[in-house]
């Protein structure tokens, strides 16, 4: 039987379970978010849309920190657009306190792909360089 190495697919950190428990935490709390009730609040134009957004972002931008490779980069890519897609579906089907919209996965999308061009940017090894600046404290 094989093992997945995390290794692998991840960046050298010196604690690669750790950001990558995080990571999936942070994912576990965006799908806990997106199918538990509403929390009352007065309603904004369009305002879900930007933390929408903004979360999808987040994770997008937290896999560009995790990952080495385009491949596996781009597969979580892939995932976070199905999780978005799927949890507004999910949204419409299986709660009575939320509803499906269109507008909401594409915010989602969008959040997606502005999150992995961080992998263009000098910011794409953030995680990396503190990972390794704790090492030398230690």
């Amino acid at each position: 039987m094989s093992r997945l190495r995390l290794g692998r697919a991840l960046k050298p950190f010196r604690r690669p379970r750790l950001w990558a428990g995080l990571w999936c935490a942070a994912i576990a709390i965006v799908v806990v978010l997106s199918l538990a009730p509403p929390p009352p609040m007065p309603p904004v134009q369009s305002g879900d849309k930007l933390g929408h957004l903004i979360a999808y972002f987040v994770l997008a931008a937290g896999a560009v920190q995790l990952y080495a490779r385009w491949p596996s980069l781009l597969g979580a890519g892939i995932g976070l657009v199905l999780l978005g897609v799927g949890l507004e579906y999910a949204q419409g089907a299986l709660t009575e306190t939320r509803q499906m919209e269109r507008a909401d996965a594409l915010a989602n999308t969008l959040g997606v792909v502005a999150g992995l061009a961080v992998r263009l940017t000098p910011w794409r090894d953030g995680l990396l360089h503190l990972d390794r600046g704790r090492t030398r404290d230690a």
